[in-house]
């Protein structure tokens, strides 16, 4: 057959799904479907309870929503509390939150040592791992590569089916300690492969923590400043978790709910990561902003950004997709504490820099989107901006590639996934199935001769 004989099958198949998978939009409110499992005024249906994690963005009085300030509450500590003491102590932040995610308190300074020291030594991947399951496959993107070599690991394990909580606890770590290695192995293949650019792999230092081991088997020196290895560590707090309901974490626990290995359920956490609507969004922030410089003459002026940030409102402009990235939350209404916390630090770290001006140009952008909206959809809902409105800009500001700031979403979130998975195998003791409604009407068959 022809290429172009298999396209005119192709294009006739998809014609044909396109119309009988269309479904009348009005039948979602006719049957009372909580489409994404949100009710019609965006607060989320209750699939669950969980002690790990609260995001909470309103209040509701009297049937009605409040905004409130944003709150993230890990394991009943605010994310303003942790972040505030470790940079008051000059120290890092992302084992102690490990440790608190996956134990439900706080350690002392003999456990967090002792708990960091453990992580380091379980970094090293199996013998010939990077060779036959990296280098031998590579991959166009990064998270697809992650999500491949955690499901490839489950063949390097020999306890691999075993149902015990020392082993969930135990593959949790490894998890959490491999994924910043596994990554950097696989930027280095896709650089060589589909680059032409020359691999560079560092051997691992134990002594150095998540941030400094990301930094360190990065850079081609392997040289970072305290200064920017706290920024990330602070990153990789912030993002470290964000409740149950979010949509890689409960992609987590409905694989959990089903019995299959953490290996499975881990990656396809990773999978739904990947996705432009979840962990995607901070890299779709960098096009924004780069659509912005390139298009606006002088970003200092308020009425030149607003004229552009309407055509782009109008799906005149950036993707067509008519959405400011970097803006709006499920929960979060008045502020979202994460954007908040990065905000301010990404600032003091930008000052007197070159990149200031870029920061300063998003900082426009998240003050006059609310107004532009109601402008130009009559939207009154109250929004914020989010974590991914900062989060990419810092990254680039750490030198860090674009093919890995969604990666370094899913390094940081591990540490969530895997205490709801923990969670979800304790407490659960119920397969996720919700209810999906039947439209379609009965149909005789038609033997094949009568078609």
């Amino acid at each position: 057959m022809t290429e172009n004989g298999k396209e005119n099958i192709i294009t006739g198949f998809c014609n044909e799904v396109l119309e009988n998978s269309h479904i009348d939009q009005s039948l979602y409110e006719k049957y009372h479907v909580k489409r994404g499992l949100r009710r019609s005024d965006g607060t989320g249906v209750i699939a669950g309870i969980t002690k790990i994690c609260n995001v909470h963005g309103y209040v509701v009085n009297e049937g009605e929503i409040e905004p409130i300030p944003g709150e993230l509450i890990y394991r009943g500590y605010s994310i303003n509390d942790l972040v505030g003491n470790v940079e008051a102590e000059d120290r890092y932040g992302y084992e102690e939150i490990v440790f608190l995610l996956l134990f439900g308190h706080l350690p002392t300074q003999t456990e967090l040592d002792g708990f960091t020291s453990y992580l380091a030594s379980l970094r090293d991947l199996p013998n010939d791992f990077v060779e036959d399951m990296i280098l031998k496959a590579p991959s166009k993107n990064i998270m697809n590569k992650l999500a491949r070599s955690v499901l490839s690991l489950y063949s390097y394990d020999e306890n691999c089916e075993n149902k015990g909580l020392e082993f969930e606890i135990q593959i949790a770590a490894s998890l959490i300690a491999k994924l910043p290695v596994i990554m950097n192995a696989a930027f280095q293949v896709k650089k060589r492969c589909f680059h032409n650019q020359s691999m560079i792999m560092h051997p691992i230092r134990y002594e150095e923590n998540t941030a400094q081991c990301i930094l360190s088997l990065l850079r081609p020196d392997r040289q970072y400043t305290k200064e920017e290895a706290q920024m990330l560590d602070c990153l990789l707090m912030l993002q470290a978790e964000h409740g149950g309901g979010n949509n890689s974490t409960f992609t987590c626990r409905v694989l959990t709910s089903s019995g299959t290995d953490p290996y499975s359920a881990y990656s396809s956490a990773i999978c739904s990561l990947k996705g432009p609507r979840h962990g995607g969004a901070n890299l779709k922030v960098i096009h924004m902003l780069d659509c912005f410089k390139e298009n606006v003459k002088n970003w200092s002026d308020e009425g030149e950004v607003a004229d552009f940030m309407r055509k782009i409102i109008r799906k005149e402009a950036n993707d067509n997709s008519g959405l400011i990235y970097g803006m709006g939350h499920a929960v979060y209404t008045i502020s979202d504490p994460r954007a908040v916390i990065l905000k301010k630090k990404a600032f003091e770290l930008a000052a007197g820099k070159e990149i200031e001006a870029e920061f300063k140009l998003l900082d426009t952008i998240e003050r006059l989107t609310p107004e532009i909206f109601r402008q130009e959809k009559g939207s009154t809902k109250t929004m914020c901006a989010n974590v991914d409105m900062y989060s990419g800009l810092v990254y680039r500001m750490l030198g860090i590639p674009e093919d890995l700031f969604t990666p370094l979403f899913a390094i940081a979130r591990m540490a969530g996934w895997s205490a709801h998975r923990i969670e979800e195998k304790l407490t659960g003791n119920r397969i996720i199935r919700p209810a999906y409604k039947a439209i379609a009407k009965p149909r005789q068959y038609v033997k094949i001769a009568e078609r």
